[in-house]
């Protein structure tokens, strides 16, 4: 901690505040960023499948050709909504007021945290963030 005097309870508090505060807008500034990340996948994804003979020889395999197609719709429909979210207009050149808030928030907590807790809680919370998400993830069942 930096120049900051706090008595134990207090510690725990402002910890337990920041890490709901890091968890909230974290969660949010990834609803928009994961699907960047997520296009990346998934443009090697596709690229894997359009190598593949079965796309290739597309005649005797046309319902195999048709899902790769629909896969690569699905990541055109994906792109076009999320730069929506990020960029003013759906283009790339300036950033939505919302997402620049979010980022911007996000970068104010991290510091909060280095300022109030240090450097090593900072590391802490977004281990225990990455492991609560990867567990949901893990434990999700499909509906239906």
């Amino acid at each position: 901690m930096r120049n900051v005097r706090l008595n134990k309870n207090e510690k725990k508090l402002i910890r337990r505040y920041l890490i709901w505060c890091y968890k909230t807008v974290k969660e949010d500034l990834d609803r928009v960023d994961r699907y960047f990340t997520q296009l990346k996948a998934d443009d090697f994804v596709l690229k894997h499948l359009k190598k593949g003979k079965e796309y290739k020889h597309s005649a005797s395999t046309k319902a195999y050709k048709d899902l790769v197609d629909q896969f690569q719709v699905y990541m055109k429909t994906k792109e076009d909504n999320v730069l929506k979210k990020k960029y003013i207009n759906g283009g790339t050149a300036e950033l939505n007021p919302d997402y620049q808030y979010m980022r911007n928030r996000y970068t104010a907590v991290e510091e909060a945290i280095k300022h109030f807790l240090g450097d090593k809680e900072l590391e802490e919370i977004s281990d225990l963030y990455e492991k609560e998400m990867t567990r949901r993830i893990l434990e999700a069942r499909e509906h239906g």
